[in-house]
């Protein structure tokens, strides 16, 4: 055999045995009459030993070895003279008998360690070396047991975990999707599916009652350090639900999962309007960790001949506790970073409020201390707090101020990764006008439910219309989302028209699924979580990329395969894709 224990496995109580083990040289150490060799495995790393009282064979073999060199030792355990207390195995080492090189390897680009010197570039190019490093491997191994968790819960709670299909009918709605040529059907396609949505609504009208999926999902759209182009989500439905039934089991999951993975108790999920969500916290997936809310302020500043205020449609501010001491310098930087591109902030107003009950503003000559007084009042600010101010279009004020929110918790180290603040946000919009294409879009998708009590405005009103829709949000982050579902095919044909979907349209392109309500569809409701960055959350990390095995770059590339790359011509003309000749010139 290969081996008798792991890397990670002997002890004290070991000693005097014999043992056989095999794994990769981390590093050799000479040491003239004594040479150390650290062999290393996915469980940890023992120290192997020549001395004077070795074979000369066997100093010749480890004369040999350089990193990553695969490697058969056996020995005798003893007791080290000298402990390593900063690991498991750090009382003990192997007197080596016999070593036997497995494979020798070439000098790996980067150090394989916890802290290597390899960038992120060369370490997507060789993943496979990154991945012997203890931390990325840690992740894995975190990813593994939490989707053991997440089973052994789904499945106590009569769940069945069922596949769907991967090739799939393109749809219009949502992100762009992957598409596949069919070589058997002529100027067809597959898609990859964003979602095994209709699916999972097809598998509620077949009685299944309990759905569930750790499955991969593709969606075709521009990456950030929280996305790539394929994902996995927990894919769940239940029939005869309410919105509480979902919102209660999955509260339920979530915090077994912390519990058992984390060791961490979660508070009480908190319920928040979309409304609130926005108008209080400029975001629909607000970070409760910390206060600063939002406060709109426009009745107070308006009508003082200042006219970046009167000629805003809303003027909000935020109250940063205790930072009446902000430099200049500092505000500049906060005054900046809200003008970027990405937040769109015209510029920023600030008040201190300073500890003698004075106040000091970048609109004095507008305001004097009475009417910033008044300010304060209406922002909830004391003495010694700083006041930030933007204003213009509603929407979009709104919006920085979430971010300008979120910058200075970042920069007043407000978000701390050791606390977790879970919160559901309901009762999204059902649809969203877009200005482009002159129609309404589901804020979710198709298929969502409005709120009954909003039927009524589906024809006068259907800006205002309600989903049965809900998002869970931790430490403001995604983590997943779902909806009440639509059952009945009146209904379902009625959002297809708000939609903008001729009758037509909507029979080619979710026919199936009107169909199968024909048969009795129960009530049904779903929710999806983002299994990447629930792993990334449970890791600490920013980023979902170290959670996956072998992910994509920042432009979609997976750099060590060299994909995507061009075809050859062969399969192009197999798949009727290829370009005429006249085509190429």
């Amino acid at each position: 055999m290969y081996r008798t224990h792991t890397c990670g496995e002997l002890r004290l109580a070991n000693v005097g045995q014999e043992v056989t083990l095999s794994g990769w040289v981390q590093r050799v150490r000479d040491l003239g009459a004594m040479s150390f060799v650290d062999l290393r495995d996915r469980y940890g790393i023992t120290q192997l030993v020549v001395d004077e009282t070795s074979d000369s064979s066997i100093r010749e073999v480890v004369n040999q070895l350089g990193r990553e060199f695969v490697i058969q030792a056996t020995g005798v355990v003893r007791e080290r003279s000298s402990k390593n207390d900063k690991i498991p195995t750090g009382s003990v080492e192997i007197a080596l008998t016999k070593v036997n090189i497995l494979n020798k390897a070439e000098l790996p680009p980067f150090t394989i360690e916890d802290e290597t010197d390899g960038g992120d570039e060369i370490r997507m190019k060789y993943r496979y070396l990154d991945l012997r490093r203890n931390p990325v491997r840690e992740n894995l191994v975190l990813r593994s047991k939490m989707a053991h968790a997440v089973r052994s819960y789904l499945n106590d709670k009569e769940f069945i975990e069922t596949e769907t299909p991967v090739l799939i009918k393109s749809t219009p709605e949502g992100a762009r999707d992957f598409v596949v040529p069919s070589r058997m059907n002529e100027g067809q396609f597959y898609a990859l599916p964003q979602s095994p949505q209709v699916f999972k609504q097809l598998l509620m009208v077949s009685g299944f009652d309990r759905y569930y999926q750790i499955v991969k999902c593709f969606r075709d759209e521009d990456l950030r350090a929280d996305r790539q182009p394929e994902f996995t989500q927990i894919d769940c439905e239940m029939s005869f639900v309410e919105q509480e039934d979902i919102l209660n089991l999955f509260e339920g999951m979530t915090t077994d999962l912390f519990k058992e993975i984390k060791g961490v108790d979660l508070e009480e999920f908190v319920r928040m309007p979309y409304s609130e969500a926005m108008s209080r916290y400029g975001s629909d997936k607000p970070d409760i960790r910390f206060e600063m809310l939002i406060e709109d302020i426009t009745s107070t500043v308006q009508g003082q001949n200042f006219k970046v205020f009167d000629e805003s449609e809303y003027v909000g501010a935020i109250v940063v506790k205790g930072a009446a001491s902000f430099t200049r310098k500092k505000l500049d930087k906060l005054t900046d970073y809200v003008k970027r591109p990405q937040v769109g902030a015209k510029g920023m107003v600030y008040v201190k409020c300073n500890e003698d009950g004075s106040f000091k503003s970048s609109v004095d000559k507008f305001y004097d201390a009475e009417q910033l007084a008044r300010w304060a009042d209406v922002a909830n600010a004391s003495a010694g707090d700083l006041i930030l101010v933007l204003s213009g279009d509603k929407a979009h004020t709104l919006n920085a101020l979430g971010e300008l929110r979120l910058e200075v918790a970042r920069q007043e180290g407000l978000m701390d990764k050791d606390t977790f603040k879970p919160l559901w946000v309901v009762d999204f919009p059902l649809l969203e006008w877009d200005e482009d294409s002159k129609r309404y879009h589901a804020m979710h998708h198709p298929f969502t439910s409005p709120k009954k009590e909003d039927y009524d405005l589906l024809e006068s009103d259907p800006g205002a219309v309600r989903a049965n829709a809900y998002d869970l949000v931790i430490n403001g982050v995604e983590i997943g989302g779902g909806s009440v579902r639509i059952y009945d095919k009146d209904l379902q044909r009625k959002m297809f028209d708000l939609l903008g979907f001729t009758p037509e349209e909507a029979q080619a392109q979710f026919g199936f699924l009107m169909d199968a309500f024909k048969y009795g569809a129960p009530p049904h409701a779903g929710i999806a979580f983002g299994f990447d960055r629930l792993v990334s959350m449970f890791a600490g990390l920013d980023t979902i990329r170290d959670v996956i095995a072998f992910p994509k770059n920042n432009s979609g590339r997976d750099v060590m395969i060299d994909s995507p790359s061009p075809i050859a011509d062969a399969q192009l003309e197999e798949l009727n894709l290829a370009l005429t000749l006249e085509d190429k010139e």
